[in-house]
């Protein structure tokens, strides 16, 4: 049985995207980072923490089944899917792609699929808020500045959907730039993570009252991030990583 959990203008369900998806409205945008099924738990997860450090690995035996992202473009006017090079989608002319200034052996970008048209865009991050330099809570989460950047490339956008949405970033960005979000997850221990985390944003002061993020086509630093009045040398992970 699927629960649902409401926090703000988000609701989070904890269950299978493959049951929960289709009973599910269409939204603006779908941004997510499926299961690549290339075994993340045999990996180094960066500054010395190994990926057998977190849980079991089950959910990354395999990719995501092909009718599943036929249902993605389905619900999604928008979609942006990292990881894109992995799976089953139409051929696309606008890629985004992650530097992750790295400092360990794994890949030192990743792809991202959308169905948007216009040029690929780079991300790139300054080398203090690279990959490996701070705290995770999922194995293969990515930069709450790099999700923030994603919605702000896909633009107009009210209501955003993740249907794997792990630790809660994409969820996190939601609250944080006043949008809608639907976020999915079938493992219990980062559905409470993203619950916890997602309610932890809408304590924090908004930073984005009536425009999404403005950022640059190749680098979001971490004091376009912070209130006027704050420093940007703010050691809050949370401001870098989601």
């Amino acid at each position: 049985m699927a629960e649902k959990v409401t926090i703000g203008n988000c609701e989070l369900w904890h269950g299978d995207c493959r049951e929960i998806l289709p009973t599910l409205p269409p939204c603006d945008l779908i941004l997510t980072d499926p299961p690549y099924g290339i075994d993340v738990g045999s990996m180094g997860m960066g500054k010395g923490k190994k990926a057998t450090e977190f849980d079991s690995f089950d959910w990354d035996a395999a990719p995501p089944p092909e009718w599943l992202f036929g249902l993605l473009r389905e619900k999604g006017e928008k979609l942006i899917v990292w990881g894109g090079n992995y799976f089953p989608l139409p051929t696309s002319g606008c890629w985004l792609s992650w530097d992750k200034i790295q400092e360990f052996s794994g890949a030192d970008f990743e792809l991202a699929y959308t169905n948007m048209k216009g040029p690929s865009k780079a991300f790139r991050m300054a080398r203090a808020q690279a990959y490996g330099a701070v705290e995770r809570h999922h194995p293969t989460q990515k930069p709450l500045a790099l999700i923030e950047w994603c919605i702000d490339k896909a633009g107009s956008v009210a209501t955003v959907c993740d249907p794997f949405m792990g630790s809660g970033t994409t969820g996190v960005a939601c609250a944080r730039m006043g949008l809608q979000f639907v976020g999915i997850e079938r493992e219990r221990k980062y559905f409470d993570i993203a619950c916890r985390r997602i309610e932890q944003a809408y304590a924090q002061p908004r930073l984005f009252e009536d425009a999404k993020v403005g950022a640059g086509d190749t680098a979001v630093q971490g004091d376009m991030l912070l209130p006027a009045n704050a420093q940007s040398t703010s050691t809050d992970a949370e401001a870098y990583v989601g």
